[in-house]
């Protein structure tokens, strides 16, 4: 990589030269160096944002849309109703797309629901949108709403709005636990933006993702909105990854999300998120980046291990519960090009519970070990990196607060989800 980046760095270099030597016998010297280097930046410009990254783009587009077509293995056309795709949903079961199909035709079934819940428990509703379901995101959105009236989403107890990663994916651990501590009661809708895996979409499909979860969850609103306020099922929200990102766009900060909303549960944020941002930059004084207390843990926490505690401890948490869950050895969270000349907090102060004692801050070189680590995040065990798990167990628990579970019965969840996963 160093030889390529030199030899590229060199060619730039002849090519303004050559352009220097060929103009100065018309413009001067002077002008020739000038006219030479913002031709040649111009012509960088050019061909890295429009012809190398557009055409990697198209052919990343044309790759991955033709496995969308396809279904997994073991997957299933719904015969209830209650999912997209199935009897009178008004998307097809063709438009769902690779991961859209996957979410919704597997999840716990009622029987695994009421063992669990040790009493009957009803079927969760899940609705999906895929590409191939609409023109756009707000069209999408509006035919993902559409589905969840018909299938009587807005008639549960609970309704969760999820932000997908980049190729639609929703983590089964995020929606199963759910429905486990809800005993069938929910409904879940979401919509896919792109065709792209998350660590490609992580680099040029941020505006889809923003688009994505803005248009969303305005729709789900705008209809949640005008029921009255007896028969409202609990709002929620949440997503992963850039999920996260794309879920976090439709507030403006803390008190949009604690007004609009029952609950929010965002695992692994990239380090771009706006409000993760704020809130973390913005966080009490004495609290570490890797588990931030934001005024006073009053409505937004942190916890890089719901299991063993939310700070602050001590304090009220009352109303509507943020939770970020964000590990420490987690390169999704920590990466951004400000490592490159400047020390970060996260590396100052004690390290994280999976992170090396040892690690240091090096200008340029921690930011290639980080962008290194990105794209084998989620190749490591469950609580570490970026693979999040039966942490949304626990993170599920602490925003839902049901009266009727138990530590052991938390205990015996994570062992059904860290099966499924």
């Amino acid at each position: 990589m160093f030889a390529v980046l030199l030899a590229i760095g060199r060619g730039i270099r002849a090519l303004y030269h050559w352009a220097a030597r060929t103009l100065d016998r018309s413009i001067g010297q002077r002008a020739a160096n000038v006219v030479g280097w913002v031709l040649v930046a111009g012509l960088v410009y050019a061909i890295v944002s429009g012809v190398l990254l557009g055409g990697f783009i198209d052919a990343a587009n044309a790759a991955f849309s033709a496995r969308d077509t396809r279904t997994e293995e073991g997957v299933q056309q719904p015969t209830t109703a209650l999912r997209s795709g199935g009897p009178d949903s008004v998307v097809p079961w063709d438009s769902l797309g690779w991961q859209g199909r996957i979410f919704v035709g597997q999840g716990p079934t009622t029987e695994q629901l009421g063992e669990f819940a040790e009493g009957p428990a009803l079927e969760p509703i899940r609705i999906y949108a895929g590409l191939a379901s609409a023109d756009d995101t707000e069209d999408r959105a509006s035919l993902a709403v559409e589905d969840l009236t018909r299938a009587g989403g807005f008639e549960r107890e609970n309704l969760v709005v999820v932000t997908t990663t980049g190729s639609g994916w929703v983590d089964p651990a995020l929606v199963d636990s759910v429905e486990y501590l809800t005993g069938g009661d929910v409904a879940t809708v979401a919509i896919q933006y792109s065709y792209l895996p998350s660590w490609i979409s992580y680099l040029v499909d941020q505006s889809k993702a923003r688009e994505a979860g803005r248009d969303l969850f305005d729709a789900v609103y705008d209809v949640w909105s005008k029921l009255p306020q007896d028969a409202r099922p609990r709002l929620l929200v949440a997503g992963e990854s850039l999920g996260s990102f794309g879920g976090e766009t439709a507030f403006s900060g803390e008190y949009d999300l604690r007004n609009r909303t029952a609950g929010t549960v965002f695992a692994g944020p990239p380090n771009f998120n706006v409000l993760f941002r704020e809130f973390s930059d913005h966080r009490d004084d004495g609290s570490p980046e890797i588990e931030p207390v934001f005024r006073d843990g009053r409505t937004v926490r942190f916890t890089n291990d719901p299991q063993a505690g939310i700070p602050p401890a001590d304090s009220p948490w009352e109303g509507s519960r943020v939770l970020y869950l964000m590990h420490p050895s987690d390169p999704i969270v920590w990466w951004s090009p400000r490592l490159i000349t400047r020390e970060p907090d996260w590396i100052g102060e004690a390290p994280g519970r999976d992170v090396l004692e040892d690690m240091v801050w090096i200008p340029f070189v921690t930011f290639w070990q980080i962008t290194a680590d990105l794209p084998f995040s989620t190749g490591v065990p469950a609580g570490h990196g970026h693979k999040y798990s039966t942490e949304y167990v626990d993170a599920w628990a602490v925003v839902l607060q049901p009266s009727d579970v138990t530590t052991e019965d938390l205990d015996s969840l994570k062992s059904i989800v860290g099966e499924e996963e």
